[in-house]
């Protein structure tokens, strides 16, 4: 009912975080007989592309530049392979299908629903995970205006952290009605963990 309720009554700027994180490279589009999709940068795609706007803002030099890329992406890796496990041993129905079900059956969430289980929220997961070591490199508070979403026709976002990013990247998935937020809260925790991990383990330093 929650993920009903917040999808009925969308503010102007829950439609810009939703569509700003939508991050769908396969969106399907079908009218009548045709069909066709949009693309666009997926998740791991946008956190890397952040990754390049903060080291260009830090001014960092070659080596923490690259040590921030690759801890990154090992922390998107490894975020996924955790999240995809998790999805496929819970197996939680959607709130599209329950609501299609049990409450309206025309219903529809403001972003499209992704064809596989709903706990946990892979975009909390490697949202949270990202954040975790980004913040390890550039710093707590570390505030910019990510322009990643620019050239697909979204308007830039702004942030006051990683960590601000990727509450957001979270909630997004609430205000799009395809989680519910016990998935978003529980993903959000194991990012954090594996971003933590991955840092404590690859011992990268920031050049001095």
């Amino acid at each position: 009912m929650e993920v009903k309720r917040v999808g009925d009554s969308l503010t102007d700027e829950q439609k810009h975080v939703a569509d700003f994180f939508d991050d769908n490279p396969f969106n399907l589009h079908v009218t009548g007989h045709v069909m066709y999709a949009t693309k666009k940068f997926s998740p791991p795609g946008h956190w890397m592309n952040i990754v390049g706007i903060a080291s260009e803002k830090a001014k960092s030099d070659f080596n923490t530049t690259v040590a921030a890329y690759t801890a990154t992406s090992i922390a998107l890796f490894d975020g996924f392979i955790s999240c995809w496990k998790t999805k496929f041993e819970r197996n939680s129905i959607r709130p599209e299908t329950v609501i299609n079900k049990y409450i309206d059956p025309n219903w529809r969430p403001y972003i499209q629903t992704p064809p596989f289980p709903s706990y946990i929220s892979g975009h909390s997961v490697i949202s949270a995970a990202s954040a975790e070591v980004m913040t390890h490199f550039f710093g707590d508070n570390f505030a910019y205006t990510d322009t990643s979403e620019l050239e697909f026709g979204v308007p830039n976002l702004s942030f006051k952290s990683f960590r601000d990013a990727a509450q957001q990247a979270g909630q997004s998935r609430l205000y799009g009605g395809i989680h519910y937020r016990a998935d978003l809260d529980q993903g959000a925790i194991v990012g954090q963990k594996i971003g933590s991990f991955v840092v404590s383990k690859l011992r990268m330093k920031k050049s001095a």
